[in-house]
């Protein structure tokens, strides 16, 4: 993010703005895994189209990749990285665009969601199922939304960066 990419935001604005909106976004993910786990429990499926409701478990990370791992494993290197990622946010979004800004707050909640249902249990709990795809989680959007919200806010900054290049070319 480049370091006139939002000017006239002021750093304590930009990081107030990355930690509302990730505490915000990791409330409502975790307030979404209990009632799914009531709702879910029995084994009962709810059809809405392309997407159904289907309570899910995974131990391990993406695509349950170190399922076999002990849960301590798990948990501490995914807080690790969360703290990681959220060290790096801390740091950039005074530089950075508002869209940039929210991704990231987006990816910071969906980590660090995760990575307190896990703690819970050792497992995170998952309850969006395409049949195509595998079963996932609010916090999962999450980390998917913000990733396409940071890459977008990286190629409008080059974009601009572009086209304000080509005007001073043409006027100078």
């Amino acid at each position: 993010m480049s370091a006139d990419a939002a000017p006239g935001i002021s750093a304590p604005r930009s990081r107030r703005t990355l930690t509302i909106v990730a505490v915000v976004l990791i409330g409502v993910a975790l307030a979404g895994d209990p009632v799914a786990r009531r709702a879910l429990s029995d084994g009962r499926i709810v059809e809405l189209g392309v997407l159904q409701l289907k309570l899910a478990y995974n131990s391990g990370v993406a695509f349950s990749v170190g399922n076999q791992l002990p849960p301590w494993v798990i948990i501490a290197v995914t807080a690790i990285i969360t703290v990681g990622i959220g060290v790096y946010a801390w740091r950039t979004v005074p530089t950075g665009s508002p869209l940039g800004t929210v991704g990231l707050s987006a990816i910071v909640a969906g980590a660090a969601a995760n990575v307190i249902d896990r703690t819970v249990d050792g497992r995170v709990t998952d309850y969006f199922h395409t049949g195509w795809w595998p079963t996932f989680n609010l916090a999962d959007t999450y980390l998917t939304c913000g990733v396409v919200l940071v890459i977008g806010s990286i190629l409008w900054e080059e974009a601009a960066l572009t086209r304000t290049a080509h005007a001073q070319e043409k006027s100078g």
